[in-house]
């Protein structure tokens, strides 16, 4: 098995700040048996319930949960001050995905439904949802993508409408490629209740409720994800789980999607990167040095890794300051994507056709990595929005075989 690197900082980082420093050495300290967890996952990927109480899953659970909300962890103090923010998820996601991104998908917590409970909930909303994320270890999911129309928010079918008896609303409706959906107890469902963009509305809907089904899809990698599809069939939503009624209309559903998108996809390259880097490592760790044909091209690939790193925590430190580029920002997730599926390919040609059947490790990573390419928006959908910025002189840069320039 591939040992996890406890090597130097983060090349092409900027991190300066000695509280980030300090969360990039905890996630280290923590995420040694990761790898090991990885495997395990691989295979069964609900043996995360065996395993809630590791520090780094604990970690995980309570990331996006404000620390109001916490009970006494054994995190540093330095630690728990940047937890929530976007450039700290940047640097938590990628060390604990070099150790294993399974174990990150697989554990529980309110994960990705965070950044649209903190852009849509009235207080009440907001108070529940911590309160029990922080009480007890479930999972949740956030349902956006529908069968026939992918990820495109504004034209999803999914239904709300006003119930006949006057209590509540009933929600009617199909949704796939949902992480945890079979799995959560609890989620955000995107649909809709009026025509046009601002008729899109955001539902916590429980898996408990009658006309509630999920399914597991199959799938060859990054299995502790458990992508679904999921039905509602007449399910009840009370009034108080419509979420955004004390807002307008576009400050509600739609909004609320694009926060979680503009945060998540920074992280989901963050992963992606982590990835490459550990593929990188193995190889390194195998004899390919520098100088030779061969560690050239590698060193050609960690290059593109460091620059990619750098895009990420430059736009993660403009989302926690309010800026939001979504051409950089696709720029960074088209990027690590690709790379991280390149450091797959050259470690196989560079350790010989027969290592992806004799290196368990490496035969996983290579499937794991290719579903960076569809998660938070497929690549093509990304470059187009690249292209956008470069004509609106946004300097979002060029993605290409050789990286984000």
């Amino acid at each position: 098995m591939a040992e996890v690197n406890r090597g130097g900082p983060l090349v092409g980082s900027d991190l300066r700040d000695d509280r980030m420093r300090a969360l990039d050495r905890h996630c280290w300290s923590v995420s040694g048996e990761f790898r090991k967890l990885g495997e395990l996952l691989d295979q069964d990927p609900d043996a995360i319930d065996d395993h809630l109480d590791l520090p780094g899953v604990l970690l995980y659970r309570f990331f996006s949960i404000p620390r109001r909300y916490w009970p006494a962890l054994d995190v540093p103090p330095q630690v728990a001050a940047v937890c929530g923010t976007s450039l700290a998820q940047a640097v938590v996601w990628e060390r604990f995905s070099y150790a294993d991104p399974n174990v990150l998908l697989a554990g529980p917590g309110p994960a990705l439904s965070s950044d649209a409970i903190h852009a849509l909930a009235d207080e009440e909303q907001t108070d529940r949802w911590f309160r029990r994320f922080a009480a007890r270890p479930d999972h949740t999911f956030f349902a956006v993508t529908e069968p026939a129309k992918g990820s495109a928010a504004t034209e999803l079918t999914t239904t709300l409408r006003p119930a006949t008896d006057g209590d509540g609303w009933v929600l009617n409706g199909e949704k796939t490629y949902v992480g945890n959906g079979a799995r959560g107890q609890v989620g955000l469902v995107f649909c809709r209740r009026a025509p046009g963009p601002w008729g899109i509305e955001a539902a916590l809907v429980e898996a408990s409720s009658p006309g509630f089904s999920a399914e597991l899809l199959p799938s060859v990698g990054l299995r502790g994800a458990r992508i679904s599809r999921m039905r509602f069939e007449d399910v009840r939503i009370p009034d108080r789980n419509l979420l955004g009624q004390h807002r307008r209309p576009t400050q509600r559903g739609l909004h609320g999607a694009r926060q979680v998108f503009y945060r998540a996809r920074p992280g989901i390259a963050a992963m992606a990167v982590g990835c490459a880097q550990a593929v990188c490592d193995h190889v390194r760790g195998q004899g390919v040095r520098d100088g030779g044909a061969g560690g050239d091209r590698l060193a050609a690939v960690e290059d593109r890794i460091a620059a990619i790193r750098r895009l990420i925590h430059r736009i993660a430190a403009d989302i926690d300051g309010g800026l939001i580029d979504p051409h950089r920002i696709a720029a960074a997730k088209a990027g690590a994507a690709r790379v991280a599926e390149d450091a797959t390919v050259l470690a196989a040609e560079l350790l010989g056709p027969a290592s992806l059947l004799d290196d368990p490790w490496l035969e996983k990573v290579y499937r794991d990595v290719r579903a960076f390419e569809f998660m938070e928006g497929a690549g093509n959908v990304h470059l187009l929005s690249v292209f956008q910025g470069l004509l609106k002189g946004s300097g979002a840069g060029a993605v290409g075989p050789e990286g984000v320039r």
